[in-house]
């Protein structure tokens, strides 16, 4: 059967979990709830997720492939054994997980198109197919198709939940002219649980379903370009970049950790980089880390979304939720000397957290480091 084999490609690249979905049928429900969240402002810095509103609607339109009949729906793992992330480095705790290693999207990318690619050999002169591979970049609502195509259903978190696989994947889609045969949608089943929910340190869930972005940990880490809100800072814990919180407190993610195999000289792609074995918070803090420190640390990981600033600002937070008193010459060197205003505002707030001095952010960062007043 033509659908079978299709689906039996895509588990051969590695994928953990396949659906189809018709990519001929608007996602009318999903885009109130889209435009809902839009209109209210939701996606804060984010500016991408409020263009290009009309083609979010359906997949068979000239924004993404005129005359689509199906899209392939798939889901990779990237969570890892527990055994394996005892062993991770200080750094690499503070990094959720899909972002240990090297940038997901070259890994996905280079997968979802080979999808494309043998649905396209399904064609004919006569009959040719066309298909399209999507990640992570184009106008799409991805987890609503991924639910639409049955490969998990929508937690209460927000996230694509997928039986026997988790929460913590990957995901990606092909859209293609080829009339394949649809899945079923999977019922939601959270029930009562809302562990995801009372997981989030910042209380960033409205409601069950409703997230509010602009109080997410990985929104603050990531998009945010300027400084925290300072009510917001004790909540990011020890988070640098990203947040897996609600995610761990899923009962879903417990026990999952089999993977579909890969290629021997693929390797893991979400095991963390050696390098951040040999650096340390404190490092990312000063301000002698110059451009070419930056690229070497950055080069070819997910972090270079957030940048050096953002970094060394998320670095000066988490150590003041450490509070230990080691970090104090780091943090307070930053403070005077640091080229960026958010990261001296940062290392200010970081000091006087650990010294047990309450202030007010906007006095923080008028003032001078604590040691010197």
């Amino acid at each position: 059967m033509l659908t079978e084999r299709v689906r039996a490609h895509a588990r051969s690249l590695g994928f953990d979990a396949v659906g189809i979905a018709r990519a001929d049928v608007s996602l009318d429900r999903d885009m109130e709830r889209y435009e809902a969240f839009v209109d209210k402002e939701m996606h804060g810095e984010m500016g991408y997720l409020a263009r290009n509103r009309a083609a979010r609607a359906r997949l068979d339109g000239d924004a993404v492939l005129e005359g689509a009949r199906s899209v392939v729906c798939v889901a990779r793992r990237y969570q890892r054994p527990p055994e394996q992330e005892r062993g991770d480095a200080d750094v690499a705790r503070g990094i959720a997980r899909y972002a240990r290693g090297r940038d997901y999207h070259g890994f996905l990318r280079n997968r979802v198109r080979r999808i494309a690619t043998f649905l396209r050999s399904l064609g004919t002169v006569d009959n040719p197919v066309h298909a399209r591979p999507l990640c992570d970049e184009e106008p799409v609502l991805e987890r609503a198709w991924a639910a639409r195509a049955g490969l998990g259903f929508v937690g209460k978190n927000g996230i694509i939940i997928v039986p026997g696989v988790g929460s913590m994947v990957l995901l990606g889609e092909v859209v293609t002219t080829l009339p394949l045969v649809a899945d079923a949608p999977i019922a939601e089943r959270c029930g009562s649980c809302t562990r995801c929910l009372d997981a989030c340190p910042t209380g960033a869930f409205v409601a069950p379903f409703v997230l509010d972005p602009r109080r997410c940990i990985s929104y603050l880490t990531i998009e945010t370009k300027g400084d925290v809100p300072a009510e917001l800072r004790s909540g990011m814990g020890e988070h640098l970049f990203g947040c897996d919180d609600c995610q761990s407190a899923c009962p879903f993610n417990a026990g999952t950790s089999a993977r579909a195999p890969l290629r021997a000289d693929d390797g893991d792609p979400f095991a963390p980089l050696a390098r951040w074995t040999g650096v340390r918070l404190e490092q990312l803090l000063s301000p002698d880390m110059g451009d070419a420190d930056w690229r070497s640390l950055l080069e070819g990981t997910p972090l270079k979304r957030a940048g050096a600033v953002g970094l060394a600002r998320n670095a000066a937070i988490v150590l003041g939720n450490r509070r230990d008193p080691a970090s104090l010459p780091a943090l307070r060197d930053a403070a005077r000397r640091h080229g960026e205003a958010t990261v001296r505002q940062a290392a200010r707030w970081a000091e006087a957290r650990i010294v047990g001095v309450e202030a007010p952010a906007a006095e923080l960062d008028a003032a001078p480091s604590i040691s010197e007043s």
